[in-house]
């Protein structure tokens, strides 16, 4: 056999990363894969299970630098694996999975009137230091007779689509108004967010009593200030 077919049987029985074919997949398509990202649309069948196994093989390697003893420590044996199904099926979830089904439905009585969903309890965790957030938030919505309506469960359900991702406070909020309002449409849109940040209470600093608490305002609620005073002070423990 020549030195060429060699090569060529060698390329053809190499098999990249699924995080290899994946990532070059988005880069074809000049996209972003940043942390709170979400990268479905760019995930084939059969690939998760790779990546569980990919996250599992680097989990692992991180606990040896660690001079953990993986081997013979019986509560760390399967850590690696406990890890990394935990950032693929759970807390990260969002990154991989496709945006939740959500039935829209047209605003047939011509509802207009301020309309509040919350506290919805959201998980997520800080893109810095990969440290829990937990907290909850409020959503004000003022529809108009051209608005879509969903149904109640569903503001959580988006919520936690969002949230499923290493992200930022601050960023978080703006990609859920985002979705939110393309869905919706409506005149105003309000998101208020309190949550508590284990990378300032675990770690750093350690303050346990901190939180963050921050908003979006969106149409009427940024131009009518009374719309925006009444809206936060039907939110519990806030005042206008």
């Amino acid at each position: 056999m020549s030195n060429d077919s060699q090569k060529n049987d060698a390329v053809t029985q190499y098999k990249a990363p699924a995080s290899t074919r994946i990532r070059e997949r988005i880069r074809q398509s000049r996209q972003r894969f940043h942390a709170n990202d979400n990268i479905a649309a760019f995930i084939e069948p059969g690939e998760m299970e790779e990546l569980l196994d990919e996250v599992q093989d680097k989990m692992k390697a991180v606990l040896e630098s660690l001079v953990i003893d993986t081997d013979s420590d019986h509560n760390t044996q399967d850590t690696a694996r406990r890890v990394a199904k935990m950032y693929l099926n759970e807390v990260f979830k969002g990154r991989y999975i496709a945006e939740p089904p959500v039935t829209e439905f047209p605003n047939a009585e011509h509802l207009n009137e301020l309309m509040i969903v919350g506290p919805i309890t959201v998980r997520s965790a800080c893109s810095h230091h990969f440290c829990p957030i937990l907290g909850k938030l409020w959503i004000g919505v003022m529809p108009n007779e051209h608005s879509n309506l969903i149904g109640l469960s569903k503001y959580a359900r988006l919520a936690e689509w969002v949230m499923g991702r290493p992200q930022i406070q601050e960023e978080a909020v703006i990609q859920l108004a985002d979705l939110l309002q393309n869905k919706m449409n409506p005149d105003g849109l309000a998101i208020v967010m309190e949550a508590d940040h284990f990378c300032m209470s675990w770690r750093g600093v350690k303050d346990m009593d901190s939180k963050m608490i921050n908003s979006v305002m969106r149409g009427s609620f940024l131009k009518n200030p009374d719309l925006r005073r009444e809206f936060l002070a039907l939110l519990p423990n806030k005042k206008a």
